[in-house]
């Protein structure tokens, strides 16, 4: 018996469990595919070092500047924070309104960051109980059908029985394991990236919160 017919007889006695850890690992997989591509491609812990581009425009007083270079950076984090705070800057608002506008752009990236990750947790745990619940059913179906065998026969189908319904719980223990493993990897990558980038909108706010009166005065008197 080759390999693949291994595992298609071991799917079949596993009952139809098998199936839904299966719906469950190929939604885990999803998942971490997205959650990798997203917080280890399109992300990198950089965001101080592209903070210190905005410094000297923001001490100059040149928002207008800062706004224009962030607007060029595209949807870089660091970039949206300098935006929302310099504008919030240029509209004379306070160091209260910097803080309120760069903590509303953290809390969405924070969201983002987070996004879909707690599910692998849940996929797991789900994973994890399903076989179970298939050994279990397995397990009643195999000691019931050894009630009307002879005793010669009982001992071979018992053995049988409880093989056949073992292996929802190894599918779903096999289904757990990458699960958890990666939620933990990715738990600490997103939390890895809101550190750096908390780091990068604290010197900007500071930056901005103590020239946010460099703005021209024609400003001040206009607003």
């Amino acid at each position: 018996m080759d390999m693949p017919t291994g595992l298609l007889t071991a799917f079949r006695d596993g009952g139809i469990w098998m199936g839904f850890i299966m719906l469950a690992q190929l939604a885990s997989l999803a998942i971490i595919a997205e959650r990798v591509f997203a917080l280890y491609v399109m992300r990198h812990l950089n965001q101080k070092n592209i903070a210190a581009v905005f410094e000297k425009d923001i001490k100059s007083g040149q928002l207008d500047r800062v706004i224009s270079q962030a607007k060029s950076l595209g949807s870089n984090p660091i970039a949206i924070v300098a935006s929302a705070g310099a504008q919030a800057a240029q509209n004379m608002g306070g160091r209260e309104e910097i803080q309120l506008k760069i903590d509303e752009v953290l809390l969405e990236e924070q969201s983002r960051l987070e996004k879909r990750t707690g599910f692998l947790a849940m996929l797991g745990n789900v994973g994890t109980l399903l076989g179970l619940l298939g050994t279990i059913v397995g397990l009643i179906r195999a000691f019931g059908s050894v009630g009307a065998a002879n005793a010669a026969e009982k001992a071979a189908l018992l053995s049988q029985g409880v093989s056949e319904a073992m292996y929802a719980t190894a599918y779903g223990l096999c289904m757990a394991l990458p699960a958890l493993i990666m939620y933990a990897v990715l738990q600490n990558r997103a939390n890895a990236l809101s550190e750096d980038l908390s780091k990068a909108a604290l010197k900007l706010y500071i930056w901005l919160g103590f020239n946010y009166e460099s703005v021209p005065s024609t400003k001040k008197r206009t607003s």
